[in-house]
């Protein structure tokens, strides 16, 4: 039998907000006065992204790194604003977590370095205002979803069972890793679809 839920955490880029990348890249390319493609291989293409995520490495050697890739200074107000600009929240999506935290508790799991989580009311402000300081970054448990680690070390912060927990996200593979850590997943595809779930579980 499925256990009752006690929490929902969600995945915040595709889910809560909408990410654009290639804003995000031209904001960069802007500010730096580097080429776009340049910017996307700065941060994509020579996997420091994913070590920032993973939390093999720090802010400061972040920028450090990514200054060094692009041959330019690289400020921690501009990586913000440039990041600031690939963010548009999804209203809808975060209506429907606010009906569920009139009953149940929510919290956001995203892969991202501490950086973003740090600066969560400046990136992000309608999610930093509906969940406060439950919003976690991947950064902080040593490594990026799917692994289970990232939702377990959460949890254990959260102080909920894997059990307890509904985890939405609109990535395949990280729904995945959640069923396989013990969480009870949803793939986030539209607002009504996950309306939809979350009423025939009794959530909102």
């Amino acid at each position: 039998m499925t256990a009752s839920i006690t929490l929902v955490l969600f995945d915040m880029e595709g889910v809560l907000s909408h990410y654009d990348r290639a804003m995000r890249t031209e904001r960069l390319a802007a500010l730096t006065g580097c080429a776009p493609e340049a910017v996307r291989h700065a941060i994509w293409g020579s996997g420091l992204e994913a070590r920032a995520d993973a939390g093999e490495i720090g802010d400061d050697e972040y920028l450090h790194e990514l200054a060094i890739l692009l041959n330019a200074p690289i400020s921690r107000d501009d990586w913000l604003a440039a990041r600031h600009a690939s963010i548009t929240p999804n209203g809808e999506a975060l209506a429907l977590a606010a009906r569920v935290a009139k009953s149940h508790r929510i919290a956001v799991l995203t892969n991202n370095c501490r950086l973003f989580t740090d600066h969560i009311g400046y990136l992000n402000p309608s999610v930093a205002r509906l969940f406060g300081s439950h919003v976690y970054s991947s950064a902080s448990y040593g490594a990026a979803k799917p692994a289970a680690q990232t939702y377990l070390r959460c949890l254990e912060q959260l102080g909920v069972p894997a059990a307890e927990t509904l985890f939405v996200d609109d990535t395949a593979a990280n729904v995945s890793g959640a069923i396989d850590a013990g969480l009870q997943a949803h793939r986030f595809v539209s607002v009504d679809a996950l309306s939809h779930e979350l009423q025939s579980r009794g959530l909102i």
